[in-house]
């Protein structure tokens, strides 16, 4: 799997799956620049300096691609334009859009309804999960459609199926996530007309930095969180979906899942990659047959 020569934008880079994803298509060769809002002399409101965009993009460089970090605040429409057309004057293309920008965690309250949820938050989580998508792909996706082929992957929590019949913490996440495998069912409709396709995906149970720390491990002995959380058992890294989009990204038939909601666990299946452990958790499944139906915690025949 190879994508030399192309050229990727993961909005939304500086942590999480859009680090991951990030450095998988580092890794198959692509040329990616990585957005964000914390960066080694700026921090966003989550304070977490541990993590910066120019950190991304040397993981990017070192994984066997070129990184390019560029500071951007994907609310800020004029920010964006500039961030495109940058990305026009160095590179005269763009081949892959992946929209990841979020920043909502430190926004929701669990289990509240809108009248008892504080609604500033809410409506600033909306904004982060949704306009930051609708201004990227505004901006970016008359670039990634002048040539044919271009790939467009929106990122949520959840697939359509399961977000369709279950309730996700707080109305404003759940419109938030729900609203984003939507947006890549219509994009879909707008980007095949130009030979382009576009899709959702969503990672399992992340272990992303900040689940690590909430959970006070680290990626060497995530395994000790299982005792306080024994579905944790599931989880799986944020290279884990990374994959997933690089073997979209190089699959030249991917237009066979156009407007379609994905998974990193249903596309290693497709695929045939794995987690770094080497492993394929397919945690949609096993949150339904094992999780929600009152099962003790066993990844067997799910990982």
């Amino acid at each position: 799997m190879t994508l030399e020569g192309k050229v990727a934008l993961v909005a939304g880079a500086t942590r999480g799956a859009g680090r991951g994803i990030a450095v998988e298509l580092g890794a198959a060769g692509a040329t990616v620049y990585v957005t964000g809002r914390t960066t080694r002399e700026r921090q966003s409101e989550y304070r977490r300096s541990s993590e910066t965009i120019e950190e991304t993009a040397e993981l990017v460089t070192a994984a066997g691609g070129k990184g390019i970090a560029v500071p951007t605040d994907h609310l800020v429409s004029a920010e964006v334009k500039a961030l495109v057309d940058r990305i026009r004057a160095e590179q005269g293309r763009l081949d892959i859009l992946v929209n990841d920008v979020w920043g909502g965690e430190l926004l929701f309250e669990w289990d509240k309804p809108v009248w008892e949820h504080d609604l500033e938050n809410g409506l600033r989580l909306l904004r982060l999960g949704i306009d930051t998508h609708l201004i990227t792909a505004h901006h970016a996706l008359p670039l990634l459609i002048e040539e044919p082929g271009g790939l467009l992957v929106e990122v949520t929590d959840g697939t359509a199926e399961y977000n369709a019949d279950h309730y996700r913490l707080s109305p404003f996440y759940d419109l938030a996530k729900v609203a984003v495998n939507r947006m890549a069912w219509a994009h879909a409709k707008d980007l095949e007309k130009h030979g382009a396709t576009a899709m959702s995906i969503t990672p399992g149970w992340l272990r992303s930095e900040m689940m690590l720390e909430h959970f006070g491990v680290k990626e060497e002995n995530w395994q000790d969180a299982t005792k306080n959380v024994p579905h944790f058992v599931i989880s799986e890294t944020p290279r884990f979906v990374g994959r997933a989009v690089a073997a979209l990204a190089a699959d030249s038939n991917r237009a066979r899942f156009n407007g379609q909601s994905l998974s990193s666990g249903g596309l290693a299946k497709v695929y045939g990659f794995t987690d770094l452990d080497g492993s394929q958790p397919d945690a949609w499944r096993y949150i339904v047959e094992v999780q929600e139906a009152g099962l003790s915690a066993d990844a067997t025949g799910y990982r």
